[in-house]
């Protein structure tokens, strides 16, 4: 329960609004002057010394004014600007302002002229806004303030509290010193560093508690919000040197990330997953029961790449937990590597390349051959094995395929009925399959007997597929002409000495798992894996999940939603139902999608309930999971 007569003093520079109103004059005014960057730099210095207490804010005042050169009609213009630059958080939570309206006060060493009309906006009257007054002189510029007014004054801020004498719990919440020393001076009960806009230090040290956003604090005072749980509350570790885009889409929807540039053995992860609502990782991150186990707030499991058998995707579907991955997003880097490779490997590239580097002029025709009229084996025909397809089609190569599904051609590619069709008839032979475990060694010595004599292999897919002493013996036999690896059955969790059979073999390409490792790639990935994540955290969208049911939700509209994962039994939807209408709410839409082992409930209530019907919920036979979104 809210406790009655608490009160709420709020800032305004740099906790209302996202910046310092004086600072925006002086953009405003010495607009077009040689010298506006080094004033605003003056400016900002000044007024940061005020905030933190490092001069007096009597002098900073005076500084800055004399600075600024400005006039009363500049200050419309300025009123424009600051309300298109109102704090994230304060915008999107008004239904707060308005409730608690009769509570709400502002204390700034700002002026009155241009915060007063920001605030009436948000339900705050004038009679409420406590601040500085603008002196003009006979032209309209601004020449000094009221120095009578005692917020013109060194802690003035502490003698304005005092003479306001309010009643009750007096919370405050603002970003500098300033606001810090009413806390101090025992005239106000708590005070809230709120570094949404800017972190200083000096308050986030003495404050009783950091809220990065409004969300933040009013979930702390328990007070109607905008949104269930404050995303700085949601905690999201990326491992494996994940690409800095990711790091900030999160941290700029509000979120808190830890970046870790490497693979973490599962002992550590066991220990570092605990608290953690979403964990990104890419190929070679185990995520195992063990570690699931002890993930006791894991909500996502985003993979940065395309594999998804380092996560036990069964035990995240058992505990609720959601995986994501990236199917489309390195698909043309892997392809045009690919293309390159074919090229290098027919032409023997490789060989005088190094020849030239020893030395040696070696200038030869011999195994050098044009890709036009040969033929390419594409080995999975799936987003990969297609667009490579229509790109070597434009090189004049003739294209086959295998795949275990049914699969439409693109252009002029021959489907093969079986592997050995296509092994029998292929020039190059490139792998594009996925990571079923049951593909262990798919190509091995039958399959390689089964190719042309001096046939090429490429393996971009995974490192299993291809049994390594096979292809070494037919490389070091002349069976095989050539060969390109970029995966193999086994590879160290960050960068340093690594040792393959396949080291030191006459054209062949090794690479480090580099396929999809492109910069367009990586920050592709980064943007999609991000978003479904975001999705499924904001909203409760599954859609394009691995292991979970799939759906695609309507945008809340002035409602709650209620996401219910349970074990896929019968009768659970009459439960659901049955609690909701035992507490009288009234459903304005509802949604289910169900795989063979769980289900997913979404339903969408009015704003006004019974709490307890949350609890209700949660207490429904099977239940494996239960979160509140609004």
């Amino acid at each position: 329960m809210v406790e009655v007569g608490r009160k709420y003093v709020f800032d305004f520079d740099s906790t209302l609004t996202r910046v310092e109103a004086l600072d925006v004059l002086a953009e405003m005014t010495l607009q077009g002057k040689s010298n506006k960057d080094e004033v605003i730099e003056e400016i900002q210095k000044i007024t940061n010394l005020g905030i933190d207490g490092d001069i007096s804010f009597t002098e900073s005042l005076e500084r800055r004014i004399k600075l600024l050169k400005a006039n009363k009609s500049d200050l419309d213009g300025l009123v424009a600007e600051l309300r298109q630059k109102i704090s994230k958080s304060i915008e999107s939570n008004k239904e707060f302002f308005e409730k608690f309206s009769d509570d709400i006060y502002v204390i700034s060493c700002g002026f009155k002229e241009f915060i007063d009309p920001i605030v009436k906006e948000y339900n705050i009257p004038s009679d409420r806004v406590y601040a500085n007054t603008f002196k003009f002189d006979d032209a309209g510029n601004i020449v000094g303030f009221d120095e009578e007014n005692p917020l013109s004054q060194h802690n003035g801020k502490i003698e304005c509290l005092k003479q306001m004498d309010l009643d009750g719990e007096v919370q405050v919440i603002g970003d500098g010193y300033s606001d810090y020393v009413m806390r101090e001076a025992g005239i106000a009960d708590k005070f809230f560093a709120y570094t949404e806009n800017v972190h200083r230090d000096k308050a986030a040290k003495n404050a009783d508690h950091v809220t990065p956003n409004l969300d933040e604090f009013l979930f702390v005072n328990d007070l109607p919000r905008n949104i269930s749980y404050p995303k700085n509350r949601i905690k999201i570790l990326l491992l494996e040197n994940v690409h800095p885009a990711a790091f900030d889409k999160f941290s700029g929807d509000g979120f808190s990330v830890e970046l870790v540039d490497k693979a973490i053995p599962e002992e550590e992860l066991i220990e570092k997953i605990k608290g953690v609502h979403v964990l990104g990782i890419r190929s070679k991150t185990q995520v195992t029961k063990d570690v699931l186990a002890a993930a006791d707030k894991l909500l996502v499991v985003g993979a940065f790449c395309i594999g998804t058998t380092q996560i036990d995707l069964d035990t995240c579907r058992n505990k609720g937990i959601v995986v994501f991955n990236a199917p489309y997003s390195n698909t043309r880097s892997v392809v045009e590597l690919a293309i390159g490779q074919i090229i290098m490997l027919m032409r023997n590239v490789f060989p005088r390349s190094t020849e030239i580097h020893n030395g040696q002029w070696n200038k030869t025709a011999i195994n050098s051959r044009e890709v036009r009229g040969k033929n390419l084996g594409i080995v999975g025909y799936g987003n990969i094995g297609k667009q490579l397809s229509v790109l070597a089609e434009a090189l004049g190569m003739r294209v086959y395929y295998y795949d275990v599904d049914d699969k439409l051609a693109l252009g002029n590619a021959v489907k093969c009925n079986t592997l050995e069709d296509l092994l029998n008839v292929s020039d190059v032979v490139t792998l594009h399959i996925d990571d079923n475990k049951a593909n262990k060694n798919f190509i091995g010595a039958r399959e390689i007997g089964q190719m042309k004599k001096g046939a090429i292999l490429i393996n971009l897919s995974r490192g299993f597929v291809v049994d390594i002493q096979e292809l070494v013996s037919a490389l070091k036999s002349g069976k095989l002409g050539g060969a390109a690896v970029d995966v193999y059955p086994e590879e160290p969790r960050s960068n340093g000495e690594f040792i393959t059979e396949l080291q030191g073999l006459s054209n062949v390409i090794l690479t480090p798992h580099v396929g999809g490792s492109t910069e367009e790639a990586q920050r592709d990935i980064a943007d999609f894996v991000p978003n479904k994540i975001m999705d499924y955290i904001n909203s409760g969208n599954t859609v394009d999940a691995v292991n979970f049911p799939n759906i695609r939700l309507p945008k809340q509209n002035k409602s709650h939603r209620f996401l219910h994962i349970h074990k896929n039994v019968p009768g659970i939807m009459a439960k659901i139902n049955k609690v909701l209408a035992k507490y009288e709410m009234n459903i304005s839409g509802q949604y289910l999608s169900t795989d063979s082992e769980v289900g997913y409930v979404i339903s969408d209530l009015d704003k006004e309930y019974n709490k307890e019907v949350i609890n209700a919920l949660k207490k429904v036979e099977n239940t494996i999971k239960f979160r509140v979104l609004y």
